[in-house]
């Protein structure tokens, strides 16, 4: 720790606990470099005869976004943007890779947005450059994790339910979602739309104004069909609304949605009984 320090990006965070969320490790541009080329030549696993890696842009593997471009980690997972090395304060880094806190007992710490195929023992030689992990222990190395999903553009209806076949319906993550929240959403309300099937009552997405219905719109037919990525909810996804713009009135605008979101839902959540 008399490299690295404790920080939440721009101290986010109402605690002192959660103002100091992750432990930030810094780079030179001459440590950033010599990463850069670990990456690119480390060993890398490789896939089975008949195996292909479409990868999903919000998730993509660190030698992937090195291979796209040196900068590119330096402007994704490893941006210095919003911390202040408390060792060197008038010495911005040109890169920090951040670690969160992976158990209650803080003996483990997760490498932030670092999936990787490097094989385990370059894994282990790469991740000793990084400044402050000269001599960490690993207690699990990385991998790429599958996520199966259906093309819901072409497949299902704003039910949630296979056009072909409208008695089988979908939830969670595999309608195409990304995240935890909106996994549990699609579930929560494919699940209250098959109980209302059962009771003879047809129940309408939430308007897409809101986040739900906004997820339910784009997996179910906003979206392009051709290049169907999983999404997270994000503000993109509303129909536009009449506020402000730019920088400083982001914050207006995005209240703006919000709380024509949260009047919409509850009218939404009242029409049901």
């Amino acid at each position: 720790m008399d490299i690295a320090w404790l920080q939440s990006r721009y101290d986010k965070g109402e605690t002192e606990e959660e103002q100091k969320a992750y432990i930030n490790c810094p780079m030179t541009k001459p440590e950033y470099e010599e990463f850069i080329d670990a990456l690119l030549a480390a060993d890398k696993t490789e896939f089975h005869e008949g195996e292909t890696a479409g990868y999903f842009d919000g998730c993509l593997p660190i030698e992937v976004m090195a291979e796209r471009g040196r900068e590119t980690l330096r402007h994704g997972p490893m941006k210095p943007i919003g911390l202040t090395n408390a060792h060197k304060p008038e010495q911005k880094p040109y890169a920090v890779v951040q670690l969160r806190r992976d158990n209650a007992l803080g003996t483990l710490y997760n490498i932030v947005g670092f999936q990787t195929k490097m094989k385990y023992g370059a894994q282990t030689d790469v991740f000793k450059r990084i400044p402050g992990l000269q001599n960490a222990g690993f207690a699990r190395l990385g991998g790429i994790h599958r996520n199966t999903f259906l093309n819901s553009p072409t497949l299902l209806d704003d039910r949630l339910r296979l056009k072909s076949q409208p008695h089988i319906r979908f939830a969670g993550q595999v309608t195409g979602v990304e995240g935890y929240v909106e996994s549990a959403a699609m579930g929560l309300l494919a699940g209250r739309m098959a109980a209302a099937a059962i009771l003879g009552r047809d129940l309408s997405p939430p308007p897409p104004e809101t986040a739900m219905g906004a997820l339910v719109t784009h997996i179910t037919g906003g979206a392009d069909a051709r290049t169907f990525q999983p999404m997270n909810v994000n503000f993109g996804l509303f129909p536009p609304i009449d506020a402000k713009g730019g920088r400083k009135g982001r914050k207006d605008r995005y209240r703006a949605y919000t709380d024509r979101a949260k009047t919409l839902f509850s009218d939404w959540l009242a029409a049901q009984g």
